[in-house]
């Protein structure tokens, strides 16, 4: 009799752990039922349809309700990415960080999720990630956003595309006064929004919860993540937010009527430039480059929202990478230091003597130091500086510089060279002979990242402590082979360029 227990307790404990795994094999989301693919204990579906195809007479508008399929759709390969140009690598980027080439279509509107849960009423804490591209590119089938190793640390992790270039940005005359709000341009915000009113319907049923929510990016990604914060759009969709190398700030935002000007000028109507075919579209001169103002999704510039105190209140990590400067360009050491002088008057002096253009040999580095400071630096400085005043945030530098061989080597820690750490995923990664030290970093910052998504805290057990940023220590996280907290190094050329940006 004991022995029979034991084997019949053993076949409930056994009947119960296949039928909890069994309620994820199947899933009742939009438009119908889905199944993926189980891997290292994580279900993974990947190609879930979150809106209505964009093409057609839906080209340059809002998303649509996803059209409803017969059956199980099997989500088990990346939708198709957003038009864009030839995923071509350059510069740092190798093909790990960029999408596949083949498919690329309109058609793109899908995301992916991962979740260890085993039942839908896990309530696991859900990380959304937005790729970046300069809103020109990008897509969520990138190797380096896989949602694994997020995904065995507790999150559930969510990934998706949204149209970019001249499908995603374009205003026009005729677009706005077809929109019931009136406004154009910002379609791949709208997507995004739309991903997000999906999460917030549907990951319940993979063991998310919706009420603890956060959005991540990185370059472009980090942008819309700005844009999300500040949008009205997106209040109760959200509470936490990354921000990777970027943000919105400054008050020359493209506004509505200038955004409707630029495609204007491309001198054909919607009608027309709705029948040309995607590749025909794709080699037009538009002008135009991201988020504007709208008047909807985005009804001020960011500057303006945030410094009114309108956008949704989150819980802030933020940071840049050391290397993070992208400029190709080639100049003079005497023309930078006129154009320093001519730009910033008498605080050309201290600039100067920071970035130290003493000859032409010296400039690709004062240039990416400047590149660095300017574009991305000073941006994510100055959100941080308004968050601590109204809530908390962490901040961090990313400093190692990624091992590598042959015309890798130069670049360090570059732009996006911070991903495949922060969640986790090195192994994507075939370029670099990583060292031990990798790895080590590479747990501790997809686990501050993990547990932040968590609670709003990156800290935890076994993890050097992260003081939260404040405007009299300057608190930053040193992410190198050494992760440890100093007070923000730049902070004072910082000052210097946000003063006469903003």
């Amino acid at each position: 009799m004991p022995n029979m227990i034991k084997a019949g307790i053993l076949l409930l404990l056994v009947s119960g752990i296949l039928s909890s795994n069994a309620n994820l094999d199947t899933i009742k989301v939009d438009g119908g039922s889905i199944s993926g693919t189980y891997n290292e204990d994580i279900h993974i579906y990947k190609g879930i349809p979150f809106a209505a195809p964009p093409i057609g007479d839906l080209r340059w508008k809002a998303p649509q309700p996803v059209i409803p399929w017969e059956g199980t759709k099997s989500c088990n390969t990346f939708g198709p990415s957003a038009v864009q140009g030839p995923p071509t690598p350059f510069g740092p980027w190798s093909e790990e960080y960029l999408i596949p080439k083949e498919p690329i279509s309109e058609d793109c509107l899908y995301l992916n999720v991962w979740t260890g849960a085993k039942s839908p009423s896990e309530k696991r804490p859900v990380i959304v990630y937005i790729y970046g591209g300069a809103f020109a590119g990008g897509g969520s089938a990138c190797p380096v956003y896989d949602g694994t190793a997020m995904a065995k640390k507790g999150l559930v992790y969510v990934s998706f595309n949204y149209r970019v270039g001249i499908f995603g940005f374009m205003a026009h005359p005729e677009l706005s006064a077809e929109s019931p709000a009136h406004a154009s341009g910002n379609y791949g915000l709208l997507d995004q929004i739309a991903a997000l009113k999906w999460v917030h319907r549907n990951i319940a049923a993979f063991g998310g919860d919706p009420e603890n929510v956060t959005i991540a990016g990185q370059s472009a990604g980090a942008m819309s993540v700005h844009c999300l914060v500040a949008s009205p759009l997106g209040k109760g969709l959200f509470k936490r937010a990354i921000a990777e190398s970027g943000a919105m700030f400054g008050k020359s935002m493209t506004t509505l009527k200038q955004g409707e000007e630029k495609g204007a000028a491309l001198g054909t109507g919607i009608a027309e430039l709705r029948k040309l075919s995607a590749a025909a579209l794709l080699q037009k001169q538009w002008q135009g480059r991201g988020p504007i103002i709208d008047t909807y999704v985005l009804p001020e510039s960011l500057s303006d929202i945030f410094e009114a105190g309108k956008e949704n209140k989150v819980d802030l990590l933020t940071g840049w990478n050391e290397d993070d400067g992208v400029d190709f360009s080639t100049i003079t050491a005497a023309d930078f230091k006129a154009d320093i002088a001519g730009e910033y008057g008498n605080d050309a002096a201290k600039l100067l003597s920071y970035y130290k253009p003493d000859s032409d040999v010296d400039m690709p580095g004062v240039q990416t130091r400047y590149s660095r400071d300017l574009v991305f630096g000073v941006q994510n400085y100055t959100w941080a500086g308004v968050q601590a005043r109204r809530g908390k945030v962490y901040v961090y530098n990313f400093t190692r510089k990624l091992p590598a061989t042959g015309e890798y080597i130069k670049y360090g820690a570059f732009h996006t060279g911070e991903v495949a750490y922060a969640y986790n995923n090195l192994k994507f990664v075939k370029r670099c002979p990583f060292e031990k030290v990798d790895y080590q970093l590479a747990e501790v910052m997809s686990s501050y990242w993990a547990n932040f998504v968590k609670t709003g805290d990156p800290n935890g057990k076994g993890l050097p402590a992260w003081k939260q940023y404040d405007e009299k220590g300057y608190a930053t996280q040193i992410l190198g082979e050494q992760v440890k907290t100093e007070r923000l190094r730049t902070r004072d050329v910082l000052e210097i360029l946000q003063r006469h940006l903003y």
